[in-house]
């Protein structure tokens, strides 16, 4: 059951506006819009030497949206309290199901070793969450997702908050001001998710 307040045009508005929600354990839905804003220039990821034998060596199969009620379950899992609630899951299914949001996710063997799960509008693609059960899958499947918002015309990739991992990764902060005015000039972008190369 998807309550009012996550309806697809209500999330969709927020987003376009800069706001995001989570669910605290009891289940009350809370709004944020973080003043600074983690985001990764498409052309600052830091990928690891480590990490570049990972991609080399084609450990991980990269898809697009296969199993996306599966990655934003595990995603949930992943953490014992968790934001990710079952009205947020149904709401994002349902998003995913009108053609906004998406997973990446990072096949070994058959089984689903990581992912990640966001929400594209225009040329922004919001991050969601990530998770992994293999050394570098969520990382493999982040390479990706960036080699797709390239190849589709995307200029923003939003992380929302800051933490030592998306820092490791290239995110950097800026201020509100600084996302909402490159918000903007994403959203005014025709970027292409499902069919970008890669």
């Amino acid at each position: 059951m998807i309550p009012a307040e996550l309806k697809p045009e209500i999330l969709l508005s927020a987003y376009a506006s800069g706001i995001f929600p989570m669910a605290e354990p009891d289940g009350e839905i809370l709004w944020f819009r973080p003043d600074p804003r983690a985001i990764i220039p498409l052309d600052g990821l830091r990928v690891s030497r480590s990490l570049r034998a990972t991609l080399r060596r084609d450990v991980y199969e990269c898809r697009i949206d296969s199993a996306f009620a599966e990655v934003i379950r595990l995603c949930a899992r992943r953490r014992e309290k968790t934001w990710i609630s079952p009205e947020i899951q149904a709401a994002y299914i349902e998003l995913h199901r009108l053609g906004f949001a998406h997973s990446v996710e990072s096949w070994k063997e058959g089984e689903l070793a990581g992912g990640l799960y966001g929400v594209a509008l225009g040329g922004a693609f919001f991050g969601e969450s990530m998770f992994s059960r293999a050394t570098d899958a969520s990382k493999a499947a982040l390479v990706h997702l960036v080699e797709r918002m390239k190849a589709g015309g995307f200029t923003l990739l939003d992380t929302q908050f800051m933490t030592e991992h998306l820092r490791g990764l290239g995110a950097i902060d800026v201020s509100r001001k600084e996302y909402e005015r490159r918000l903007k000039a994403a959203l005014r972008v025709e970027a292409r998710f499902a069919d970008a190369a890669g």
